[in-house]
């Protein structure tokens, strides 16, 4: 079983860039917050959000990505369904459809923890635990700001798991509390907690 402590080790060894780390991170941690929610594996959930982009550095492009970092995560001994999940966060290269409450949360959590974190940074104290939604509703509508996070994308993505995980009741902005409070909770590991910290 794929563990947090076993996820790290993977990002370490194949990601060099503190942005990309963080990423993982945080969408590990907004995956264990959701797991919780969920009645499901924390630490499961969490080492998935952890290593779901830990190719990226080595395979920077989507006809590699995720798929040859599948190959590693077998070599490692990493189990099928932890893989399967891994490579259902890019259907469109992988063929692989999401299926499981773990497979949408995933999608789920991905991108809209850099609109989090770039929202973070542009704070004057740096610190997370300071952000309020209304301040994460302004930067969502203006998509100059962290533009490479889709909106469109993310919309969908959470109605997908809101129907898949919440008999469709989990609506945008509830989601994006819950990332940010997942977030706000482990500020400091996160290197979130602001510029002194």
């Amino acid at each position: 079983m794929l563990t947090p402590e076993k996820a790290w080790d993977l990002v370490c060894e194949h990601v060099q860039d503190e942005g990309l780390r963080r990423h993982m991170q945080c969408v590990g941690v907004a995956m264990g917050h959701y797991a919780k929610i969920l009645g499901e594996d924390e630490k499961y959930w969490e080492a998935i959000g952890i290593v779901h982009d830990f190719d990226w550095e080595i395979h920077p492009n989507l006809n590699e990505h995720p798929m040859k970092g599948a190959v590693i995560l077998r070599d490692r001994g990493v189990d099928e369904e932890a893989i399967r999940t891994v490579l259902s966060h890019f259907t469109e290269g992988s063929g692989v459809e999401r299926e499981t409450p773990i497979d949408f949360a995933l999608l789920a959590c991905d991108e809209i923890t850099g609109l989090l974190v770039a929202g973070t940074l542009v704070r004057p104290s740096g610190d997370i635990r300071e952000m309020k939604i209304k301040s994460v509703k302004k930067k969502w509508k203006d998509r100059r700001f962290a533009a490479g996070v889709d909106r469109d994308h993310v919309m969908e993505v959470t109605t997908d798991f809101s129907n898949a995980c919440f008999e469709g009741k989990l609506d945008l902005w509830e989601h994006i509390g819950n990332v940010m409070q997942a977030m706000q909770d482990r500020a400091e590991e996160l290197k979130l907690a602001g510029r002194e910290a």
